[in-house]
């Protein structure tokens, strides 16, 4: 999905620096403009993370583009992957052994984290 990004440009020792409007208070920076689409589909992979919220859809760029907020650089569309961004959970019913259902939950507890998250963290780490 195309969504906007406003790009602060930069120069030899400054990165360009990027807002995105529609996941506010998330941004990114990269020295170089191809590495942009990379670090803003991070960025926003980290913003929706354990968000549990509703994916916003794209502004119109016609919309933004005369927003007082966006001076000084330039717009560009950054086709973002939806698929990788963690936005609303879903319930879903698995079965597992007792025993390892009280190590999870230990285990869990230990490190600041509920069951769901360290089940998920536990898939996202086994699959990479």
């Amino acid at each position: 999905m195309l969504y906007p990004v406003y790009v602060h440009t930069g120069d030899d020792s400054h990165a360009h620096g990027v807002t995105i409007p529609d996941f506010p208070g998330c941004f990114s920076a990269a020295d170089d403009w191809q590495d942009l689409p990379e670090m803003v589909q991070e960025a926003i992979e980290l913003w929706c993370e354990g968000s549990n919220v509703e994916l916003p859809k794209p502004t119109a760029l016609n919309n933004l583009i005369n927003h007082p907020d966006y001076t000084g650089g330039v717009w560009v569309l950054i086709d973002i992957d939806v698929a990788k961004l963690e936005t609303k959970a879903i319930r879903l019913n698995i079965s597992l052994p007792q025993g390892l259902v009280a190590e999870i939950d230990a285990y869990a507890k230990a490190h600041g984290a509920s069951r769901s998250g360290f089940l998920a963290q536990a898939a996202r780490q086994a699959m990479r």
